[in-house]
């Protein structure tokens, strides 16, 4: 017997370890229970989760899952950061962005936790005369700010920069960024712009403003346009290099060069993907930084962004939950600045509220969370370390992959990468369709009775380039064919849900139905018969067993009471008078799409 250790928690202590071989074999035994004959790795992967990139998450991660050592923090590959201190000292930068603001509003998030502005500038946000009196008040050597300001931005920068010397900041303590992001421009708007500005902006803030960097490399438009975690990934080192060349061809050193760039990430809602991907974003950085002959120049700062993809327009409230988790997953991960969008952010311009909430999630998960109180909390799990590892792999060949394209602007110019990222959207598209990636208060649980959020229309954000997708695109399409058949007629279109005997025979699938047609606008009616219900289409909601006794019997009575269509909510089966049938894993778009069409709804 192996004799180990007294660690003074001895209870098992004379107990032999358990093998995976082992594990494997009880999973066996409960899959055989449920119909699944396999066994060895195959029980293994019957219980894996497939992801985007052809990636998967196994059920169980040991120490033979080995991935690279991740180094220290603040040495490379920087896997576990940037920085030796981490975020430790203070937190991350709480970096709230405004796209129509006023004086008041900066002052009022700078008064109660917010640490640097991010500013829309130009013709799709504040003029660039404006600036100074939207920064009227701010104390710009204690408030970084970071500019968004397209084919504005040497107009917008010039503006900065005047305005702190006006103020009497020193150049020493100048912080933030210019935003200078060609390729990013080109991204949202196709049009391409001249990079000589770009290279003078680089060159004046190495020389004469320590602190404060120039340039963007925003990887939110490829995220936006549906693209996957690698296809960002890949996308944001193609654009770095594309920089660092343009720099370095200018005189520029490399050093001076990886200095100018901020790298900007989508956090999202799947927490370990987010974690994964920060981390990953700056080990493949520092490889790009090595091979470029400046390894101890690799140090990515990155600016993370609660995702705009995630975003709902319906039950906009649970968009505080998605932003809380991913705000949790960009801190864990490692990000120097957050921004947590607000929860009407897919509705027009935020309100004081809602700006409020956005920056207490910060607030909480640093002040009462302690998130910020461990450097790389999430590293030594086996499952972060290999998915980091698996994910970077997938982002650096999606990186060789553009550049075999020539690099990220003949990528883009080419349409190459739009058709990557679409295809990408597509498969995801499908998923979202059947429910197999749920949309709470959309796709499930959604509330047909919840008064619409109204806000101020928000300045139209840049557009001409490659798209900009939301999950939850083809449900809201459906919902608004619903609200125009409301505001026309007084009534939503209704379907009549037929429960057969008692509750615990049909509760199941009268929900799992009620859920399913609301989610695209139609009314469900449970009481009274299917004459008084003002319904054309009834939906069966029963169990098995039942359906085989009375199934057709009321399918044939619904049928003569005027139901065009009848519904079976279950398998597909060989039912008389039985239409179609709706069953979890369905294309309820197409299902929801073709019914709406059925009762007029235009």
């Amino acid at each position: 017997m192996t004799v180990l250790p007294d660690d003074g928690l001895s209870l098992a202590a004379e107990f032999p370890d358990a093998t995976h071989e082992q594990w494997q074999r009880l999973v066996e035994g409960v899959l055989r229970k449920s119909g699944k004959e396999v066994s060895g790795t195959a029980a293994e992967d019957a219980l894996s989760t497939p992801l985007e990139d052809g990636l998967r998450t196994r059920p169980l991660y040991t120490p033979r899952d080995s991935a690279p050592e991740p180094g220290l923090p603040g040495f490379a590959p920087f896997v576990r950061g940037g920085r030796a201190e981490g975020t430790t000292l203070g937190g991350w930068d709480v970096r709230q962005r405004h796209a129509s603001p006023t004086g008041d509003a900066v002052l009022a998030d700078l008064e109660n936790g917010v640490t640097s502005l991010w500013l829309a500038v130009g013709e799709n946000g504040v003029p660039v005369s404006s600036l100074g009196q939207v920064l009227d008040g701010v104390y710009l050597d204690l408030a970084p700010v970071v500019l968004d300001a397209g084919r504005d931005t040497e107009a917008a920068a010039r503006e900065l920069l005047r305005l702190y010397e006006e103020r009497g900041v020193a150049k020493e303590a100048a912080r933030g960024n210019l935003g200078a992001d060609p390729l990013g421009h080109e991204a949202r708007t196709g049009e391409a712009l001249d990079l000589a500005e770009v290279t003078g902006l680089a060159r004046r803030c190495a020389e004469e403003y320590p602190g404060l960097r120039a340039m963007t490399v925003d990887a939110l438009p490829y995220h936006e346009a549906g693209g996957s975690a690698a296809q960002e990934l890949g996308c944001s080192l193609a654009t770095g290099v594309a920089y660092l060349r343009e720099l370095t061809r200018a005189g520029i050193s490399v050093e001076q060069a990886c200095g100018q760039l901020e790298f900007r990430y989508a956090a999202t809602a799947d927490q370990f993907l987010t974690i994964a991907k920060l981390r990953a974003a700056r080990r493949l950085w520092a490889r790009v930084a090595e091979v470029s002959g400046a390894p101890a120049a690799g140090a990515q700062t990155q600016h993370a962004v609660t995702s705009p993809v995630m975003m709902t327009r319906r039950d906009p409230w649970v968009n505080m939950l998605r932003t809380t988790i991913a705000t949790l997953a960009a801190g864990v991960g490692g990000a120097d600045a957050v921004t947590v969008l607000p929860f009407d952010h897919a509705v027009g311009l935020p309100d004081a509220f809602a700006r409020r909430i956005a920056r207490n999630t910060s607030t909480i998960l640093v002040e009462e969370s302690h998130l910020s109180r461990v450097i790389d909390p999430a590293g030594g799990s086996w499952y972060v370390e290999r998915l980091t590892d698996e994910l970077a792999h997938a982002g650096w060949e999606f990186f060789r992959h553009i550049e075999e394209l020539g690099g990220q602007a003949a990528a883009l110019r080419s349409g190459r990468l739009a058709e990557d990222l679409a295809e990408t959207w597509a498969v995801r598209s499908a998923k979202l369709a059947k429910r197999r990636e749920p949309i709470t208060g959309v796709s499930e649980f959604p509330n047909l009775g919840e008064k619409p959020v109204q806000r101020a229309p928000a300045p139209e954000t840049p557009s001409g380039g490659l798209p900009r997708v939301r999950r939850d695109e083809a449900y809201e399409a459906l919902r608004a064919r619903s609200d125009a058949h409301l505001a026309a007629t007084g009534s939503r279109p209704r379907i009549f849900l037929a429960s057969i005997g008692p509750a615990a025979a049909h509760t199941a699938r009268s929900t799992f139905a009620s859920n399913l047609f609301q989610a695209g606008g139609i009314e469900p009616v449970t009481e009274g018969t299917f004459e008084d219900s003002g319904a054309t289409e009834a939906c069966l909601c029963s169990s098995d067993a039942l359906y085989e006794e009375q199934a057709e019997q009321t399918a044939g009575a619904l049928r003569a009471a005027g139901a065009r269509q009848v519904f079976l909510a279950g398998r597909p089966g060989q039912y008389t008078d039985v239409d179609a049938y709706v069953f979890a894993g369905c294309d309820a778009v197409a299902v929801l799409s073709a019914t709406l069409d059925r009762m007029g709804v235009s």
